[in-house]
């Protein structure tokens, strides 16, 4: 069984965006931003990539080794980061 605590939707959606707040000065320092589209069934996160990210070619890796990363130490219950055109 999980020890993971189960956060209420409110919770959960201020901690993954207290994680885009972390990251985002990284990313507009290269041009780019993100912003958080959805958390579906409170372990899917979809975000779309903005700005200069949406042509880097390296985008996949930021999402991540980056983004994933760290809305995983925000919310550990996330499965997976999906970034949407």
């Amino acid at each position: 069984m999980d020890n993971i605590k189960k956060m209420t939707t409110e919770e959960l959606t201020n901690n993954v965006q207290k994680a885009l707040e972390e990251i985002r000065p990284f990313l507009n320092s290269d041009g780019g931003d993100i912003k958080l589209i959805s958390i579906e069934d409170g372990k899917h996160v979809i975000v779309r990539l903005e700005g200069a990210c949406t042509s880097c070619s390296v985008n996949q890796m930021t999402l991540k080794a980056g983004v994933e990363t760290t809305i995983k130490k925000y919310a550990p219950q996330i499965e997976t980061v999906v970034n949407i055109a």
